[in-house]
Parts: structure tokens; sequence; C-alpha cells
């Protein structure tokens, strides 16, 4: 466990993590009130999802050289007052255009903080707390699928999507504030250069990890991201199941990240991430031949707790093999969890009207194969580079 005198400053860069997953996808739950409110179509709406991500995917790389002569306290106030300021002008949109340019405001915060907020709480702790404090700073985000989304659409639903937003704009606040009273000042570091991306890609392992990241979100995303619409259509539920097994999944997949700390102790970062890999796997194949009954609904549950339990040992992992620009092979990691995440998005909504929800995780499989190989050749990269080391020195 992080000590008792970090744990504060771990939990602000939760709640932090929590405000910017409910708010990237926020408008999945708002979705109907938005529409209806600016005359939009749900589709359209949709589209804010990945104009969020899609920034996101290139401010993150981006922002550690903007920003390479600040200290990271300071970079992660500048990240989260964006968020916040993006969030309450969403809520006060007078119309579709000035919604998308707010996104895009709240987007550019996001990727200021959640790479520098994963950096901070890995440089806080030793380096042998690394994987609980990552895993106690990302429960925001996994959070933020169980209670954040649920909370905002059932406040959308009863006292409207602006007074939603705004309250997810309130805890960002809360966040500011906590990051600027507990989190200690923390160095900027060696401060990065183009060239330093170009060093990071040509480290051993370094590229099919991120890749690993990107393939693997995904092949989630792939079925995640049309959950609502995957779920009605596959075993004809009810609104009242689907939003069940939706708050069922972020439970599991809560209970995933919380335990993946101990799981990489135990075994190692490296097989954690294979066993995510496998599990989501056997999640997707017991889809294609789950019943059409309530009974499909657990399996879909179930893989929630692989999905969850891949992000703390992969960063860990990515810390290791630079430990000089923690912030910048995170950032890249981030920006390749977000275009995962547009990609997948993009590959489950464009199948799904025409194959229907049958066959969708057949192609998640067919991803996460790909997420398999990268992760298979980071292994192999380290290794090479490890036994390619030279060997301490002894002295007589």
């Amino acid at each position: 466990m992080p000590s008792r005198s970090t744990m504060p400053a771990l939990l602000a860069l939760s709640l932090g993590y929590f405000s910017l997953g409910t708010i990237s996808l926020a408008v999945v739950g708002l979705n109907g009130p938005i529409g209806d409110d600016l005359n939009v179509a749900p589709a359209r709406v949709g589209l804010l999802v990945t104009v969020f991500a899609l920034t996101f995917a290139v401010f993150a790389p981006a922002a550690p050289i903007l920003l390479r002569r600040w200290n990271r306290k300071r970079v992660l106030l500048l990240g989260i007052g964006l968020l916040t300021v993006g969030s309450v002008l969403s809520a006060v949109s007078p119309n579709y255009g000035f919604l998308t340019a707010t996104r895009v405001i709240g987007a550019v915060g996001a990727a200021v903080f959640g790479p520098g907020a994963s950096a901070a709480g890995s440089l806080i702790v030793p380096p042998e707390r690394r994987q609980r404090a990552l895993a106690t700073v990302f429960a925001g985000m996994t959070a933020s699928a169980v209670l954040g989304v649920p909370l905002v659409s059932f406040l959308g639903g009863s006292l409207g999507w602006r007074p939603a937003l705004l309250g997810v704009s309130v805890l960002a606040a809360i966040a500011c504030v906590m990051v600027a009273v507990y989190v200690p000042e923390i160095p900027a570091g060696q401060a990065p250069t183009v060239q330093a991306y170009r060093d990071a890609l040509r480290t051993p392992a370094a590229m099919p990890t991120v890749m690993t990241t990107l393939l693997f979100m995904s092949a989630q995303f792939t079925v995640y991201g049309i959950a609502s619409a995957y779920i009605k259509d596959r075993f004809d539920a009810s609104s009242g199941l689907i939003s069940a097994t939706l708050l069922a999944f972020g439970a599991i997949g809560v209970a995933g990240n919380a335990l993946s700390p101990r799981i990489a102790e135990k075994i190692g970062g490296a097989r954690s991430i294979t066993v995510a890999v496998v599990g989501l796997a056997s999640g997707f194949a017991l889809l294609l031949v789950a019943p059409h009954s309530t009974a499909g609904l657990v399996v879909f549950a179930y893989w929630a707790f692989f999905s969850q339990m891949y992000q703390a040992p992969q960063q860990a992992r990515l810390v290791e093999l630079l430990p000089s620009q923690p912030g910048l092979i995170l950032a890249m990691n981030a920006s390749a969890l977000y275009l995962g995440i547009s990609l997948g998005s993009f590959i489950g909504s464009s199948l799904l009207p025409g194959l229907g929800a049958g066959p969708i995780p057949a192609i998640a499989l067919v991803v996460l194969v790909l997420a398999a190989l990268a992760h298979l050749a980071s292994v192999r990269k380290v290794g090479a580079a490890t036994a390619e080391a030279p060997a301490p020195a002894h002295t007589a």
C-alpha cells in the first residue's frame, strides 16, 4: 500500500482522473437530452466522444514538449483547470458548434492532466510501491464508468444535461483544489524534445508496448463502445437490464484494477498483461456462444475484470523502460489509449448496422490477436535488451 503521507496526493490525482473519465464519456449518457435541446441527431452527439478522444490523442504527446519548463504540479493544475473550464463552457453551450469547441478545450486539459497524473503518481512513491500507486490513481478512471457516467445520465434525465455537466465541473474544481493542496512540488525532470520522442521510440520494447495498448483498447471498445446497442440487440435486454449490466461491468472492472497490483507483484508485469489479453479473449469467445438470456449478460460483465487489470502494470512497465522520461512515455501510452478508444468505437459502430451484434466479438478477437502479437514482441525485445546489457563489474 502507498504510505499515508502520499495517499492524499494519490487520491487527489484519482479524483482528477474520475472527473476526466466522466467528462470524456458524459455525452454517452446525455445523448438524448443534448440532442433534443440542441436539435441534433444522436449520431452527431455521439461524435463528441470521438472529438474528445482524437484531441486527447494529438495533444497528449505534444504537452510534455510544450510545457517542458514547468514543474509537474503546475502542469497538473493547468490540465485540471482547462478540463474544468471546458466542462463549464459545455454546460452553457448555445449550439452544437460551440459545444464541439468546448469539448476540444476539455480534451486538451485532459491530455495535459492524464499522463501527468500517472507520472506524478509513479514519482511520489518508492519504486516497489509504483504498481499500487498507479492502480490508485487510475482507479478514478475506472470508477468513472461505474459511478460517473450512470450518475450523469440520471441527473441529465431528472434535472437536464446542463446541470449535470455543471455538477461534473464542480467535481473537477474540487479535484483541482485537492491537487493544489496535497500533491507535492515535483521537478520537471529531463526536458522532453522531439528528439527525445525519437529516442523513446527506439528504446527496446517501447513501440510494441505502446502498440499493445492501442490494439488492446481498440479490441475492448469494438464491443464496449457500442455496449448499450450490443446488449439490446444480442440479448433483447430492457433498458433496466442494460443499466444493471453496465453497472455490474463497471463494478467488476474496479475489482480488476484494484487487484492488478497484487497480481503483478506475484507474477510480474509482463505476465499480468498476458493474463489480461487471454482473459479478454475468453470473454469475447464466450460472447459468441452465450445464450440469449440473462446468463449471456453475466458473460458480458465477466470480461470487465481483465479489461481493467491491464492499465496499472502496463504503465509501470513503460516507466521501467524509460525511467528518465516517465511523463513522455506515459503521454505516448495515453495517446495510444485514446486512439484505441476512438478506433474501436468506430469499428463497432460502423459494423453493427450491417452485421448485427452477433459477430462483433469475433471482430474484436481479431484485433486482440494483433495486440497479443505486439505484447509478445515487447516481451522478447525486453528479454533481448536484458541479455545484451553488460554484467555489473565485481570488485576483488
